[in-house]
């Protein structure tokens, strides 16, 4: 039975995300191991327009990241979460956060992700971590996989394309769900499964010269991270009925230029292309487009006979979606390629070119609601943008504007009889770009002073938006 609402119920979860590759620093201590994210080294000249589409690396550029002593990889610092958290984490409180999500680095607990016991070390920082975060009156949400699988999954099994890294993964969900069953009850299994398209490299730890068949090895490393996350699902209802596993989709629905039918058809046929992660997820089974689009692309995937039972009997509970912007296609100029996309000419952009629609996230969370029927949590949301320092703070109407109006639109969607159970603004305290490594890409509340090289006193500063979150979640929602 669907919920009539008129406004956010009130256990709704208010609060923010982050990632620990993106926050945490300390590279090297505790044990931790080498991950993908520690070879992303920052580039001032790159093309900011096209970052976030260009993350496929070579075996040599990895190479050379690893013995690199010269460049500047920032998400080898951060912003220092690791030695800082207990600070931060009082100001996130001081808002009022209701939860937190982060990840943990599966490099801090499996160095070498195919170890065959844990760092101690490492399972140490997230019990401290956790509790720190419970202590406060939050809610923690943890991600398992964010971007973080171990450097030396690439180098020796060649990703996620590999068959036995599931069951690496499976070794690690199946430790963190043992250690933390009673003090985390909401994961988030793989973080946006579906950016494969966009971030392949950070996706599914493929080099693109170590297969033959990109395309086909992504899909099949989806595979993989589809089965290994059933798995998963299995172990944590074995272990509790509290335990409320979820997938998490970036979303990338995309609106059809026109009402021609060409337009519309395109559209839906890109927008299955997304909707079939979920699909599997959710109901169990690859839908018969997928079947077919494997079929006339030469796309063979390596199942086993046990893969469609594990698939069916365990679907997640529910569906995390991050959302930034809305996109477009035409058939005239764009084809089925996800990354192959049309401006929007009725949307201002930011400085990334990423298109401003706050009703593109009520068109979202209503259409996923209306094909799975679960909860929905929106585990990240925000808005990027050069901050500048005025009278000891930061005046960001930009971003108080863009969020006020967003979250506007999941009270509409709730009015719908939209299960949402939680909002999770991106980077409520400032860290590393995930698409550019950049540091000036700012999404929090909390200005962070380090600049693009890491050079800054780390202070921390309170912007205007801190005090509108705050009454935010103050009001439940009422006041933005």
């Amino acid at each position: 039975m669907s919920l009539t609402r008129d406004t956010f119920p009130k256990d709704f979860l208010w609060g923010g995300a982050v990632a620990a590759n993106q926050c945490e620093g300390a590279f090297g201590v505790g044990g931790k191991g080498l991950s993908l994210a520690d070879v992303h080294r920052y580039r001032s000249n790159q093309d900011i327009t096209n970052v976030s589409h260009d993350s496929d690396m070579t075996l040599a550029q990895v190479k050379e990241a690893i013995e690199d002593k010269i460049g500047y990889y920032p998400k080898r610092h951060g912003i220092d979460f690791y030695h800082t958290y207990k600070e931060d984490l009082k100001l996130l409180a001081e808002m009022g956060f209701k939860t937190f999500r982060t990840s943990i680095d599966w490099s801090r607990i499996f160095p070498n992700g195919d170890d065959q016991e844990p760092n101690e070390e490492g399972l140490a920082f997230y019990d401290k971590l956790i509790g720190e975060i419970r202590s406060l009156g939050m809610e923690p949400i943890i991600t398992m996989l964010h971007y973080e699988t171990p450097l030396n999954i690439t180098l020796q099994y060649g990703g996620w394309n590999n068959r036995k890294v599931i069951d690496f993964f499976v070794r690690y969900g199946e430790v963190l769900l043992n250690r933390y069953k009673d003090k985390v009850k909401y994961w988030i299994v793989i973080n946006q499964i579906n950016l494969m398209y966009h971030e392949s490299f950070n996706s599914v730890a493929i080099c693109k010269d170590q297969v033959e068949n990109l395309e086909e090895a992504k899909y099949q490393a989806i595979h993989n991270q589809m089965i290994a996350s059933a798995l998963i699902v299995k172990k944590a209802r074995e272990l509790s009925s509290e335990l409320h596993m979820g997938t998490m989709l970036a979303d990338c629905t995309a609106y059809p230029e026109s009402c021609h039918p060409d337009d519309v058809v395109l559209a839906m046929k890109r927008n299955r292309l997304q909707y079939y992660f979920t699909d599997v997820q959710f109901r169990g089974e690859y839908p018969g487009f997928m079947r077919r689009f494997f079929k006339e692309n030469d796309i063979t995937l390596n199942e086993q006979a046990e893969d469609a039972q594990i698939l069916k009997t365990n679907t997640m509970d529910f569906l995390a979606i991050s959302y930034y912007y809305s996109s477009m296609v035409s058939a005239k100029r764009n084809g089925m390629s996800p990354i192959d996309l049309s401006k929007n000419p009725h949307l201002e952009a930011n400085p990334w070119g990423w298109a401003v629609d706050p009703k593109g996230l009520y068109n979202a969370l209503c259409q996923y609601y209306d094909r799975y029927q679960v909860p929905i949590m929106i585990a990240e949301n925000g808005f990027g943008m050069y901050d500048r320092l005025e009278d000891g703070t930061v005046h960001d109407n930009y971003r108080i504007s863009y969020l006020s109006e967003h979250i506007a639109q999941v009270k509409e969607a709730i009015k719908d009889g939209v299960d949402v159970f939680a909002y999770c603004a991106w980077g409520p305290i400032d860290i590393v770009s995930c698409s550019s490594a950049e540091m000036e890409k700012r999404y929090g509340f909390i200005y962070v002073d380090i600049d693009n090289e890491g050079n800054g006193s780390r202070k921390r500063i309170k912007k205007d938006s801190f005090y509108w979150y705050q009454k935010v979640i103050e009001s439940n929602g009422e006041i933005l």
